[in-house]
């Protein structure tokens, strides 16, 4: 089974984006769809985000 996460700054709220390590992003108002990126995809966008270059 798929494990989706959502930011820990959306608390409780129902209309957030989601990841899945290694499957992808989602809507939560639309959890049927996603989009596929992939870990080295991944990794770049999060060391844009932080800064830093090798976040993982």
């Amino acid at each position: 089974m798929v494990e989706w996460h959502k930011s820990t700054a959306s608390a409780n709220a129902s209309a957030c984006v989601e990841v899945a390590a290694g499957i992808g992003i989602r809507d939560s108002k639309a959890p049927a769809n996603h989009i596929e990126v992939g870990a080295a995809a991944w990794n770049a966008f999060i060391g844009a985000v932080t800064g830093d270059p090798h976040p993982m």
